[in-house]
């Protein structure tokens, strides 16, 4: 290098971290969800980094969506529930992809249930990483926990400081609104 170029040689950093990265993918993969009351998505990446599979929280695929309920009031039957026809975010992500998904990393909006929890022990997956745990009171929530410490998968949240969100809003306004 000849010191005649040395200004275009400078530090620059990402603006977002690993987990905060695919954090957002989950995050942007959570608003294709119709789901009235809860948008989860779910981002599985393997130990190099790289995005093997995603997926949202909806319907049985190539099911009729009209014909169906998006209610969640448990004291009619479970027919006319929400719950007995959406497939989970990570469920779908699972079901998305062909290759093995031993040591890779769930990256989920909303903790997972106990039959996620099944399904991600049972692909190997080795760590979940999450933003909100609401539902930890929750048997399904207790459970998803036992299992995961039973197969050795670790789990961890991470906090998205507001001012991510900011930088990102700003990137985005700054791509569409410049010509």
């Amino acid at each position: 290098m000849t010191n005649d170029y040395k200004e275009n040689y400078f530090k620059v950093e990402s603006n977002f971290n690993w987990d905060e990265y695919f954090l957002l993918q989950a995050m942007i993969a959570s608003f294709k969800s119709k789901d009235p009351s809860t948008k989860v998505g779910c981002v599985i990446v393997d130990k190099n980094n790289h995005q093997v599979t995603m997926g949202y929280n909806g319907m049985v695929a190539g099911i009729d969506e009209g014909q169906l309920p998006w209610g969640k009031i448990k004291t009619v039957p479970l027919e006319h529930q929400k719950y007995a026809y959406v497939v989970h975010a990570e469920t779908n992500a699972i079901l998305h992809t062909n290759i093995s998904l031993e040591d890779c990393k769930a990256y989920v909006t909303l903790f997972p249930c106990n039959e996620c929890a099944k399904l991600i022990a049972s692909k190997k997956i080795n760590e979940v990483i999450y933003l909100s745990d609401k539902h930890r009171d929750l048997e399904t929530n207790k459970i998803a926990k036992k299992i995961f410490k039973l197969a050795g998968i670790k789990y961890r949240t991470v906090k998205m400081d507001e001012s991510h969100l900011e930088r990102l809003n700003q990137h985005l306004t700054h791509l569409i609104t410049d010509t």
